[in-house]
């Protein structure tokens, strides 16, 4: 059994916890937290420990706080030689402390404290800087998703902004929808049909040959007219460049 030390009570953390709990094949030795309250329905209380001195030995240490902490962490686990993941998608494998062994556990996904995950499909991108270590990274992932990449610190960087368009600014424009909705007493509940759909259209098409509406019409009378409808000019800005990016798609600059 992979014996394993998670360090950090946040989202990613506590999401951990729960998917290596159902797993046979590793056992979570310490959780390290200053919040221990966070994870007492979690875990066993006497798991949990605030004090760098208190940790124990472990196969792996996954330190899953946030990418400016990483470094100040790393540098106080009081052992040398073992195995160190952090879980950033952007922190390189240098923020780790080269006392130990360095790498990467990071699992591609947004996570909310209160909203249930299948890890099983979560992508985990790994890096390690020796064949062994990755073996076990690997072993470990695989005890908890069926997604399992090496991914190099260059390749993770692209993964991480690319995740921002399609999840985070992708979020935002939901949120644009909503406002819009609601500024004119329509439910919002009309149009979760139609982004259904649309997440579900990519898994059979590239997104380019996805694409549809006025913009990859070119339908200048409809792009006006919703120019025209828009009053908020932060919005208006946003139909402009999303559009000008669509109609320029596939164009030589």
């Amino acid at each position: 059994m992979i014996r394993i030390t998670l360090i950090g009570s946040g989202n990613v953390a506590q999401h951990l916890i729960k998917a290596f709990t159902k797993s046979e094949a590793v056992e979570i030795v310490q959780v390290f937290s200053r919040k221990k309250e966070a994870l007492l329905p979690l875990i066993d209380s006497d798991k949990i420990v605030s004090d760098y001195n208190a940790l124990k030995e472990s196969d792996l240490f996954i330190i899953a706080v946030s990418d400016n902490a990483i470094s100040e962490v790393s540098s106080q686990i009081p052992f040398q030689n073992c195995l160190v993941a952090h879980t950033s998608g952007t922190a390189s494998l240098d923020t780790l402390d080269s006392k130990n062994r360095r790498s990467v556990f990071y699992p591609l996904q947004t996570f909310s404290k209160n909203k249930a995950i299948d890890f099983s499909v979560i992508p985990m991108c790994l890096e390690a800087e020796n064949p062994v270590d990755f073996d076990l990274l690997e072993k470990v992932a695989r005890c908890i998703s069926n997604a399992v990449f090496s991914i190099s610190s260059e390749q993770r960087k692209a993964l991480h902004v690319a995740a921002v368009f399609v999840n985070n600014f992708t979020n935002h424009l939901y949120q644009i929808g909503q406002e819009i909705c609601s500024e004119h007493q329509v439910p919002f509940e009309v149009l979760k049909p139609l982004i259904q759909e649309t997440a579900e259209k990519i898994k059979t098409l590239d997104p380019v040959d996805a694409q549809t509406g006025p913009a990859k019409r070119n339908d200048s009378n409809t792009i006006d007219a919703h120019l025209d409808y828009l009053t908020n000019e932060n919005q208006k800005n946003i139909y402009k460049i999303l559009t000008q990016s669509i109609q320029n798609n596939g164009k030589k600059l």
